[in-house]
């Protein structure tokens, strides 16, 4: 966002799935296909979920699910353009690199492939999440069954050669190393320089600590230390490194408002969204809310102006019948 502006947005999470066979440490909401919690969300279900959001006035979803053994490709291009024809205005920001890996891999397709099939079928930007640490040896112990480092980023660059908005994220304070996060952002900043000009590439990056509440890692003696002046300083890091990714979204949901506003005074430009239904990092403990008047007042309140933007980070008017 250009001079004293801050954006943010009003979306929904829906979670297309709770199965998953990544096996990573730090989550408590995948299970397996046979326990008995497991689910697939129907087209009913989001209907109703959407019919929510809109009447919130917001138009965005951010559909993530989990590497479910059983769905493939066909799933999931079948779901976007059902939703995308009963809701036109509908935006699907949706799945992540792990997701396009495993699909690529179960279809035999390459990972060009595969996100042409869904943007065809409805998908308008790819989310960064997944990424965690960008380091092979942390990845194959947090979580096992994700794709590679080389196989996000690879992901990241076919999204950047087609002009897909994407972003990118760090999920650190686990076993990581101060080296550790250094790579992960160097690597992102590598590929933001092979974007083709012109292209968006990461529109934003968001970093978050981990969060240990009931998780496998805690049950390991792997306990989250960040305080927030560690986040204020990795912010600014981010900052100063990241030079090509134009926004820095600090993570209210983990940290809390008020850290998140001294963020703003060390690079950070954004808040994110009011997420109407978050369930993944709400089961490891982030348990702040807020509404669209709060991050309103909490932007003026940290000396700036809230502006209402999507998720290309493109300014719009508010919604109509939102307060501001």
């Amino acid at each position: 966002m250009p001079g004293n502006k801050v954006g943010w947005l009003i979306d929904r999470n829906i979670n297309i799935t709770n199965v998953c066979i990544s096996g990573c440490k730090f989550c408590n909401f995948h299970c397996k296909i046979n326990e008995d919690v497991q689910y697939i969300t129907s087209v009913e279900e989001y209907c109703e979920k959407i019919d929510e959001l809109f009447a919130a006035g917001g138009r965005q979803v951010l559909m993530q699910g989990g590497m479910h053994p059983k769905l493939g490709l066909d799933f999931y291009t079948g779901l976007f353009s059902e939703l995308k024809r009963r809701y036109p205005n509908l935006k699907l920001h949706a799945l992540r690199p792990p997701e396009v890996v495993f699909l690529a891999n179960k279809a035999r397709k390459s990972y060009r492939k595969v996100l042409e099939e869904l943007v065809e079928a409805g998908l308008e930007s790819l989310p960064g999440a997944g990424a965690e640490i960008l380091s092979d040896r942390v990845r194959k112990i947090i979580s096992p069954g994700k794709c590679n480092t080389h196989e996000w980023l690879d992901v990241m660059r076919e999204a950047h050669k087609m002009n897909l908005v994407t972003s990118a994220t760090m999920m650190f304070g686990h076993i990581e190393t101060e080296k550790d996060r250094i790579e992960h952002l160097i690597h992102l900043r590598q590929v933001q320089s092979e974007k083709p000009s012109g292209n968006n590439g990461f529109v934003t990056f968001v970093p978050w600590p981990f969060m240990d509440e009931g998780t496998v890692l805690r049950s390991e003696g792997i306990r989250n230390t960040s305080t927030a002046n560690d986040y204020l300083r990795l912010v600014a890091i981010c900052r100063i490194m990241l030079n090509n990714i134009k926004n820095l979204q600090a993570s209210w949901l983990t940290v809390g408002a008020a850290t998140w506003q001294l963020c703003l005074h060390g690079g950070a430009n954004d808040f994110g969204s009011i997420m109407m239904e978050e369930n993944v990092v709400s089961a490891a403990g982030a348990n702040y809310k807020m509404n669209a008047l709060g991050i309103q007042q909490a932007i003026r309140d940290a000396g700036f102006e809230p502006q209402y933007r999507n998720q290309a980070y493109e300014p719009e008017e508010i919604p109509a019948g939102v307060k501001s």
